[in-house]
């Protein structure tokens, strides 16, 4: 029998599953690493640490799953998006990765806007210039790190790190580069017009292929290092969205994921490129050939409820300890003790600033409308609440662009919380699924091992082999109107504090200089 190995580079740390053709878990192991902010709103990591979890997860599921390393037919890759690593001539890593989150570099997104123009850079790219984007990283480092900048040999996205520590290859595939905004969404392919306005090399690129695509094989070293065996297939995969969503069955018009994982992310796959003339969402190629989607983003999404329970939830900690529970659980239950609208509480995620639809990055989080009566328990719902009035914020947009959505997938690690599939079916009103595999990105990267690898004939047919319905959610008649009434209220609250919390910023920088 063979199997299929996921890699999932992500934020807090590498999720490795193995898989059986039929879409079954076999083996899972996860092993999490540091996420460096040496200044505020600074986000990077360690690539080296990503391939020291690799290596330790890959022989746990070896150990785990007791099976011959040559039974695994092909590894797929996965990893957040927009992170910047940086070799040299001889490969070894340059610097810190500044990964997705970061966002030092307003600056240079403005830089490209002024030099090429808003409007060219979304002909050229699909998408405008964002501080999350790899080139405005990379515009960072050749201002403020020329030392740095003048060794560079190669410029790879974190999993494609990876992917080089595994085969000794430089490759990637369409979905990830998507978020570089140095390719042609629209024909795949890189952009000669952004590398030549923005300086970059093309040596630098690694080549660039559909996500099914095998392109590479583990090289004698990795499977010294990893326990695997040399010449076993490793497909492109895809960025962590694209991925996620093939794990989800997003693989046709009409449905949508809305995932929450450190960042929440909403994915409406299309046939044809959709384009937002204003940019408030990602238009990036999907990982299924010939097809793209469209893509919203809350920074801080999971990511609110980690930031509250590493602030505030020592006693939760404590009892989930005690208990054998996950803090999670716990928080979730608090939450199911306060009536829908939180008692007037609302909650802005804009912990790191804000993708979609604001594209601010100095957007600040706050609770609003707080008075004695407010306890706990309703700060924590009042959390989860306003994360999933911030993806509904995608979904209008969606609307807008007339993207016709029957229900959506909820996946990521609030997913597993009824109580928040719960609030995403009354806020979105609409319908909510789970599948019942839940492994996300390192599933769908597993799945497009299996179709490069001929395990089978194509991506959507590798999800009808193995992607079935666990749980739906309907909306609550009494909630819908409460929830409506309250989301009217927070869609005005942005521009309400928008002046103070740029102000804000300022204030913070002025002080850091000082």
């Amino acid at each position: 029998m063979g199997y299929l190995l996921g890699i999932d580079v992500g934020t807090s740390g590498v999720k490795t599953c193995l898989f059986r053709a039929d879409g079954s878990l076999v083996a899972a192991s996860s092993s999490d690493y540091p996420l460096l902010q040496p200044k505020p709103g600074w986000a990077e990591q360690h690539p080296e640490q990503w391939w020291e979890a690799v290596i330790r997860t890959i022989a746990e599921i070896i150990s785990q799953a007791a099976i011959a390393p040559t039974s695994i037919t092909g590894i797929g890759l996965s990893g957040q998006m927009h992170g910047l690593v940086l070799l040299d001539k001889n490969g070894n890593v340059l610097r810190p990765a500044l990964i997705w989150c970061d966002q030092r570099t307003q600056a240079e997104a403005e830089w490209i806007e002024e030099k090429i123009g808003r409007d060219n850079v979304i002909h050229y790219t699909a998408n405008p210039p964002l501080p999350n984007f790899t080139a405005t990283k990379l515009l960072w480092v050749k201002k403020h790190e020329p030392h740095i900048y003048e060794k560079i040999a190669k410029v790879l996205l974190p999993k494609d790190y990876i992917r080089y520590k595994l085969t000794g290859e430089f490759a990637t595939e369409v979905s990830d580069a998507s978020g570089t905004l140095w390719l042609d969404v629209s024909r795949r392919q890189w952009s000669p017009e952004m590398l030549g306005h923005l300086d970059v090399q093309a040596e630098w690129l690694p080549d660039v292929y559909e996500s099914y695509y095998v392109s590479g094989s583990v090289s004698e070293q990795a499977a010294q290092q990893t326990g695997l065996v040399r010449g076993t297939p490793v497909a492109g995969g895809g960025g962590d969205q694209a991925a996620g969503a093939v794990g989800n069955g997003i693989v046709r018009s009409g449905i949508a994921s809305a995932t929450i994982g450190t960042s929440g992310v909403v994915f409406a796959f299309t046939d044809e490129i959709v384009i937002d003339p204003k940019g408030r969402l990602h238009s990036f190629c999907h990982a299924v050939p010939g097809k793209w989607h469209l893509m919203g983003v809350t920074q801080a999404a999971g990511g609110s409820l980690q930031w509250f329970r590493n602030q505030f939830g020592d006693l939760e900690r404590s009892m989930a300890s005690f208990l054998r529970k996950d803090v999670y659980q716990l928080l979730s239950e608090e939450a199911e003790r306060v009536p829908a609208g939180s008692e007037g509480l609302l909650f802005l995620p804009y912990l790191m600033g804000e993708r979609t639809p604001h594209l601010d990055p100095f957007a600040k989080g706050a609770f609003v409308g707080i008075t004695s009566r407010h306890e706990k328990n309703h700060f924590v719902r009042s959390l989860m609440e306003g994360v999933t009035y911030s993806l509904l914020d995608s979904l209008e947009l969606m609307k807008e662009l007339s993207i016709d959505i029957a229900h959506v997938h909820a996946s990521g690690g609030g997913a597993r919380s009824r109580i928040w599939r719960q609030m995403m079916a009354d806020i979105f009103n609409c319908e909510i699924r789970t599948v019942e595999a839940n492994e996300g990105p390192a599933f769908g990267a597993a799945l497009l091992a299996g179709v490069g690898t001929g395990v089978y004939n194509s991506v959507e047919e590798a999800c009808e082999a193995t992607i079935r319905t666990a749980d739906t959610l309907l909306p609550a008649a009494a909630h819908v109107p409460v929830y409506q009434a309250y989301y009217s209220v927070y869609r005005k609250l942005y521009g309400d504090l928008k002046e103070s919390a740029h102000q804000l910023h300022k204030l913070v920088v002025k002080e850091e200089q000082a």
